[in-house]
């Protein structure tokens, strides 16, 4: 059992994080003065700050007891730092007028419709999973495989989330200069899902095919597919 550390640490490492990303977005935005006059900068760092204390919070006491674990440090590293360049390139973009979306602002606060709506089902997917949750592609000593709430549906709703959360701070500055970026994630991302399907079909075997049957991997499976 591993203590939760003090909430004045957690605060702490929260605000350092999303200090590097204001940080990011005011490179972006072209200085702390743009940031600061740009609503849609502070509606992305709200939204940042809430899911990164709400997963803070609810983060299980219980340490990993992990019995398998697949380790790739280059697709790690690509899904920890593609979500860090998106923003600031996507911002960069809008102020330079780089690769314009048409109707910009409504692109823009549909980008950050699409990071709330993403966050929301990445967060309530990793509530949902609590110790089981790993940022490895990991198999638990006695792993339940989750098949309700999110789960009943969609395979990945924490990959869902991580996606729409991306494709939508990359467009929401009107610039489409950083959609390759969210396309190369989304690669990442897929193959992780790849990986992480054939750990849990070998490990349930059946019962893990039955639920691949019924279910999507990213988005639902229509009824008669």
């Amino acid at each position: 059992m591993s203590a939760r550390p003090p909430l004045p640490l957690l605060v702490l490492r929260v605000l350092v994080v999303l200090s590097l990303e204001a940080a990011l977005l005011a490179w972006g935005l072209g200085g702390v003065a743009a940031l600061l006059a740009s609503p849609r900068a502070w509606a992305l760092i709200a939204l940042w700050g809430i899911a990164a204390m709400t997963l803070s919070l609810a983060r299980p006491t219980r340490a990993h007891d992990t019995q398998r674990t697949e380790r790739d440090a280059v697709a790690m590293l690509a899904l920890a730092l593609i979500p860090l360049a998106i923003p600031p390139v996507s911002s960069w973009g809008g102020r330079v007028g780089v690769w314009s979306l048409p109707a910009g602002e409504v692109f823009g606060w549909t980008g950050v419709a699409m990071v709330a709506l993403g966050l929301w089902i990445r967060v309530s997917a990793m509530r949902q999973l609590g110790a089981r949750f790993s940022p490895l592609v990991a198999l638990q000593r006695e792993h339940v495989l989750e098949t309700t709430g999110w789960y009943a549906r969609v395979r990945h709703p924490g990959y869902l989330g991580s996606l729409l959360a991306n494709w939508g701070a990359a467009i929401a500055f009107g610039s489409a200069v950083a959609l390759p970026l969210a396309a190369l994630m989304t690669a990442f991302q897929w193959a992780r899902v790849r990986r992480e399907e054939r750990l849990l079909a070998e490990h349930f075997g059946e019962v893990w095919l039955a639920y691949r049957a019924r279910t999507g991997a990213l988005l639902p499976r229509h009824a008669g597919r």
